[in-house]
């Protein structure tokens, strides 16, 4: 049965059918309860399609995501798309994810919000100033941040605390007697980058020491360039006795870097990383700052998504979620 046929058995205009099924305000209580029960009994189903035209939605979310060579075999990733997608499933939406290059990646966000293809956006790997944001707040058109930028207006936003987890890191090695610790960072632009900069220089000056500088080494956010860095590390006289490195992507390249200089981790120098590391095949146990419950955060953002259309302030949807250190076979005393 279809709508028009639903309309005229119950002796109703289709517009009042219509609005009764989706929720409209201005259709009585009354009306509404009996238009649903007729489309149960009759086993009615709304067409997809003709419902997102009526109600000027799409039924989809989207996220635009400028890809690094080593994001599809990140397992942190695919754990945060995971718990999207149920979610989405599970309110009967759809979820795109459209691979871009940085240099088309505004233009990208201008399509698909000029032509309404999608009904809300996560941004992701946020930046310091961030283009992305500015202009969807300018448009007024829902989003929800995978991390947090410096912007003067209001914006909805999901993140893990990064003072915290950098807190609890040098905690941890200045327990253990350190205190030439080196810090591997992402690209400074990377809001995540620069707050867990800022949170260690502050740390680290509250314990009473000053970061040498040849220690202090960004632009870190692949295996590779991981790698690379360690082995500037290794270069430096004296070298540092611990290493902190705020992103997992390059986190596996740096404890790669050190097995294959014949470094005993967590004796001649030890080694904390941001994020698990246990899908890595690199067979040992990291110590690492790790983000509780990825799945559940991408769903978390969903939800977030879907009140911001149903008309929640983006100021009410603001969380920060905690990470925790666990403890593993990368850190010990310091040798010296």
């Amino acid at each position: 049965m279809n709508l028009k046929s639903l309309a005229i058995a119950l002796g109703m205009s289709k517009t009042t059918v219509s609005r009764a099924l989706n929720g409209y305000p201005e259709v009585n209580s009354r009306t509404r309860e009996i238009v649903l029960a007729a489309a149960q009994k009759v086993g009615y189903r709304p067409n997809p399609l003709a419902r997102s035209l009526a109600v000027g939605r799409s039924n989809v979310l989207g996220m635009i995501y400028p890809l690094l060579p080593g994001d599809l075999g990140d397992s942190l990733f695919l754990s945060v798309v995971n718990g999207m997608s149920e979610a989405v499933e599970a309110a009967k939406m759809s979820l795109i994810i459209a691979p871009v290059s940085q240099t088309n990646e505004l233009a990208s966000y201008e399509t698909l919000v000029l032509g309404r293809q999608v009904d809300g956006l996560v941004v992701c790997r946020t930046r310091v100033r961030d283009e992305r944001i500015a202009y969807l707040t300018r448009v007024g058109f829902p989003f929800v941040a995978q991390g947090r930028t410096r912007v003067d207006a209001p914006y909805a936003y999901f993140d893990y605390d990064n003072d915290t987890g950098i807190d609890l890191a040098l905690t941890f090695l200045l327990a253990h007697g350190h205190q030439r610790i080196a810090l591997l960072s992402a690209p400074l632009d990377l809001h995540f980058a620069l707050e867990r900069k800022e949170s260690f220089m502050r740390g680290m000056a509250q314990a009473g020491l000053q970061p040498d500088p040849r220690y202090m080494l960004d632009n870190t956010l692949d295996r590779r360039s991981g790698y690379h860095a360690m082995q500037q590390l290794l270069a430096c006289s004296p070298r540092p006795s611990a290493v902190i490195v705020d992103n997992h992507l390059s986190g596996m390249g740096a404890v790669r870097a050190l097995m294959d200089a014949g470094i005993e981790i967590g004796k001649d120098i030890s080694v904390i990383v941001w994020g698990s590391l246990e899908d890595s095949l690199i067979g040992i146990n990291v110590t690492t700052i790790d983000q509780p419950d990825l799945p559940r955060a991408g769903a978390k953002m969903v939800e977030m998504l879907q009140a911001l259309l149903a008309g929640t302030p983006p100021e009410k949807l603001q969380e920060i979620w905690q990470p925790v250190l666990l403890p593993g076979a990368t850190v010990g005393r310091c040798p010296d």
